[in-house]
């Protein structure tokens, strides 16, 4: 049966040198197979992909959570991935940017502090929610900038990309 867990396909215990969060958010269009994935690995960039976009991001309130429920009963399973990202100063160019991720069909690739790329959205793109808030605190220490919470549904939890593809990715990235 194919979802049979592989003979060999220990788990060891990793060391002790992981940092959550994440650092970097590169959004794009939705673009159906943007990449070729092979065993949860993205191995290959899809020539239809030809442009993304980098935000940057800081900070603690960097997240990404991927929740897989099956159900017995009913066959099903689903995989809700939700990014939380922080963008720091309110803009009116930024303002208008992230309405149009806001309602547009999108995916992206989200770096996490240890340098490891995950495609999220990678089956329909953010198809369930999309949610900026710009937000100026009350005090002057408090958080400048948007609050934005994209929310995907799929079959699979996010591929990682291969060394190979993040360098491929990378140079489609808009400067």
């Amino acid at each position: 049966m194919s979802c049979d867990i592989a003979i060999g396909a220990n788990r060891l215990q990793p060391c002790t040198n992981l940092q959550g969060g994440n650092e970097e958010f590169y959004p794009f269009n939705f673009v159906a197979d943007a990449f070729t994935v092979v065993g949860g690995i993205a191995t290959a960039l899809s020539a239809s992909l030809t442009v993304a976009y980098k935000y940057e991001i800081a900070g603690d309130g960097n997240t990404l959570t991927q929740s897989s429920v099956s159900d017995y009963k009913t066959g099903s399973s689903v995989v809700t991935q939700t990014i939380v990202n922080q963008l720091k100063k309110v803009d009116g160019a930024s303002n208008f940017e992230l309405t149009k991720l806001s309602q547009g069909k999108n995916s992206g690739i989200l770096k996490d502090r240890n340098g490891v790329y995950h495609w999220v959205g990678h089956e329909n793109g953010f198809n369930v929610t999309r949610t900026i808030e710009a937000v100026s605190g009350g005090a002057r220490a408090d958080f400048n900038g948007y609050n934005v919470t994209l929310v995907a549904e799929n079959k699979v939890l996010a591929p990682t990309l291969d060394a190979a593809t993040i360098t491929a990715f990378l140079a489609i990235v808009t400067a």
